[in-house]
């Protein structure tokens, strides 16, 4: 469809434990805590990202917090 581009969904990875709450802040990603293999504590947060710019105001967002990005992968559309 032209004019239309499909919204990437994507994953994100970071050390240490952040909240679900902050799932609408981060643009209503989905958080998850789990436990490397080695016991530490990481983050994923999935979901749809407009564009970009979305995805840089995501990532930004997680540097104002601290956080070490771990990784960042788009998974589909």
């Amino acid at each position: 469809m032209k004019g239309r581009v499909a919204q990437q969904v994507y994953r994100i990875r970071v050390q240490g434990n952040l909240d679900p709450r902050w799932s609408e802040w981060l643009g209503s990603m989905s958080v998850v805590s789990e436990q490397t293999a080695g016991g530490s504590p990481t983050t994923v947060l999935a979901g749809p990202v407009a564009d970009q710019a979305a995805l840089r105001g995501i990532l930004t967002r997680l540097w104002d917090l601290n956080l070490d990005i771990v990784s960042v992968t788009r998974i589909g559309e």
